[in-house]
C-alpha cells in the first residue's frame, strides 16, 4: 500500500505506510492518504460480529499497511495497546433512546477517544524505530485531548522524544493535568500564549522548515498522521456492526474540531460500510458545519466554549475531504490550501461540495442548549455525558432523521475530564475513575511561550539535544 499527499502533482513518488506513519505531514505541506482506498466486503464487516476489538483493528489496518508490517506482529501490537483499556470491549456501545446509541470511545488511559488511536501508534513506532536504531523527535499540538493521550502513550520510550503544545487557558484543568504531570524526560509541556489554531499553524511551519526538521528528526502524531485516521476507523466498523450494519445503514453524530474522526468515518464508507450520514456536529466554532451548509469553508475568530476541544477554526483533515472532492487534484488542492492560509476563505467547487454532501451535513450547537442537552440527557437516562459528546446529542436530536435508520453518538470523552461544565449543567459532579483520583494533587511541569514558530522552534531544537 503507497501512499501520495493531498498536493502530489502527479510527479511526486509515493511513499509506504511505514515511512508515511513516521513523517506524519508531507514534505509539500500535504497530507498523505492511501493510493488507493482499500475495501472489506460485507461478509468481512459482518464477521467482525463477537471479535475481540483488537482482532478487528489488526484485520482494518493491515489493509492500510500490507506488507510492510506482519500480521502477527501487528495483531500483537493491537492486543497489547487496547489491554490498557478499562473495558473489555474497548469501544462499547450504549443505548440512550430507542435509535439514538453511543459509542463510548473513552475507557482508555486518559478517558478520551484519543487514546485509541494513539497507544496503536506508539506501538507503531516502537516497531518501525526499533528496527531502525533511530530517536525521533514528536511534536504535538493539542486542543486537549490529543496532548495527554500522546504523553500517556510516548512517555518513558527510548526512541521518542515528545514536545506537546497546548493553548494557555484553553484547556480543562483536567486536560492539561494528563500532560503536566507526567515526569519523564522524554516528554516537554508547552503553554501556548494563543489558540489551538497558532499551536497548529506553528507546528506546520516547524514541517515547513525543512533544515529544522531534518536537525530534529522531527514527526507529529496529530490527525494529519494518517495512521491516526486508520486507527480511528475501526470503531466505525465495531459499532455500527453492534448496531445491526452491514445488514442496515447506520448514522454517526461526530463532535468535530480538526475533522479527524469525521474524516475517519469516510475512511470507513469508502472501505464499504454501509454508513447513511455523517452528521458534523460543532460548537460555535461552526468553519465545518457553515462549510457544509454553504459550500464556504470561511475562517473566524476563535470563540472560548465549554467543548474546548472543539475551539478551532482551522479543521486540518477538512484537505483530505476536499482532495477527494476535487477528484484528486493535488494541483488544485495545493492552490486552494495555500491560499486559504493567506485569506482564510475558500469556495468548495459545486462538484465536490455535491458529492460531499451525499454523506456529510453539519449542524452546530450553542452554549445553552450544550448545557441543556447535558441536563435533559441526565434526566431522560441517568447517563452523564461530557460537553462534546453533548455537542452530538443535540445535533442527533435536532436532525429530523429517520428513527429507522440508528443514529450513533461518539462519545469523545469522560464527563470528569469537563467537572466544572457538567456539574454547572446538571449540579452533580462527575469523578474520576479510580486509578486517576490523584492527578489533582501531582505537580505541574511545562513551560510558557509567546505563540511565535521561531521561539517554540528554538525550544524545540534544545529539547532534542538534550
Amino acid at each position: 500500500m503507497n501512499y501520495l499527499s493531498t498536493r502530489a502533482d502527479g510527479a511526486a513518488r509515493p511513499i509506504g505506510f511505514l515511512d508515511a506513519v513516521l513523517a506524519g505531514l508531507a514534505p509539500d505541506g500535504g497530507l498523505y492518504v492511501p493510493q488507493v482506498w482499500p475495501s472489506l466486503t460485507a461478509d468481512q464487516i459482518a464477521g467482525f460480529a463477537g471479535q475481540p476489538y483488537s482482532k478487528v483493528a489488526a484485520t482494518v489496518l493491515q489493509a492500510f499497511a500490507g506488507d510492510e508490517i506482519a500480521p502477527d506482529d501487528l495483531l500483537a501490537m493491537c492486543e497489547e495497546a487496547y489491554a490498557s483499556f478499562a473495558h473489555s470491549a474497548t469501544c462499547p456501545v450504549t443505548q440512550l433512546t430507542p435509535d439514538l446509541f453511543l459509542a463510548e470511545l473513552f475507557h482508555g488511559p486518559t478517558l478520551a477517544f484519543k487514546d485509541v488511536a494513539m497507544q496503536l501508534l506508539a506501538r507503531l513506532y516502537d516497531h518501525i524505530l526499533g528496527r531502525q536504531g533511530r530517536v525521533l523527535t514528536i511534536v504535538c499540538a493539542t486542543s486537549g485531548d490529543t496532548g495527554g493521550a500522546a504523553v500517556e502513550a510516548f512517555r518513558g520510550r527510548s526512541n521518542v522524544r515528545i514536545v506537546v503544545m497546548y493553548p494557555e487557558g484553553g484547556i480543562s484543568e483536567v486536560q492539561r493535568r494528563f500532560m503536566t504531570t507526567a515526569t519523564d524526560d522524554n516528554v516537554a509541556c508547552v503553554s501556548v500564549q494563543g489558540s489551538f489554531d497558532d499551536c497548529q499553524a506553528i507546528l506546520k511551519a516547524m514541517f515547513a522548515d525543512t533544515g529544522f526538521a531534518r536537525d530534529v528528526d522531527l514527526s507529529a502524531v496529530n490527525s494529519i498522521n494518517f495512521a491516526r485516521i486508520a486507527a480511528q476507523c475501526v470503531y466505525f466498523f465495531t459499532t455500527a456492526v453492534a448496531v445491526g450494519a452491514p445488514h442496515r445503514p447506520v448514522r454517526f453524530a461526530v463532535p468535530t474540531g480538526n475533522f479527524g474522526d469525521a474524516f475517519a468515518g469516510y475512511v470507513a464508507a469508502r472501505m464499504g460500510l454501509p454508513i447513511d450520514q455523517i452528521l458534523v456536529a460543532t460548537n460555535s466554532n461552526d468553519i465545518m458545519a457553515r462549510a457544509f451548509e454553504t459550500g464556504r469553508y470561511s475562517r473566524g475568530a476563535v470563540a472560548s466554549t465549554i467543548s474546548p476541544a472543539m475551539d478551532i477554526q482551522v479543521a486540518s483533515n477538512f484537505e483530505r475531504l476536499y482532495f477527494e472532492g476535487v477528484q484528486r487534484n493535488g494541483q488544485e488542492t495545493g492552490r486552494a490550501f495555500r491560499a486559504f492560509a493567506g485569506t482564510g476563505e475558500l469556495d468548495i467547487p459545486p462538484g465536490a461540495l455535491a458529492s460531499m454532501r451525499q454523506l456529510f451535513a453539519g449542524a452546530a450547537t450553542s452554549e445553552d442548549e450544550t448545557a441543556r442537552t447535558i441536563l435533559a440527557t441526565l434526566n431522560e437516562t441517568g447517563r452523564l455525558i461530557d460537553p462534546h459528546t453533548a455537542v452530538a446529542v443535540s445535533a442527533a436530536n435536532r436532525s429530523g432523521a429517520d428513527p429507522s435508520v440508528p443514529t450513533i453518538v461518539l462519545s469523545t470523552a469522560h464527563a470528569a475530564k469537563f467537572p466544572e461544565a457538567v456539574s454547572a449543567a446538571t449540579g452533580v459532579t462527575p469523578q474520576l475513575p479510580g486509578g486517576r483520583t490523584g492527578l489533582s494533587q501531582k505537580p505541574e511541569r511545562f513551560d510558557r511561550l509567546p505563540a511565535e514558530a521561531e521561539a517554540i522552534k528554538a525550544y524545540v531544537r534544545a529539547f532534542a539535544a538534550n
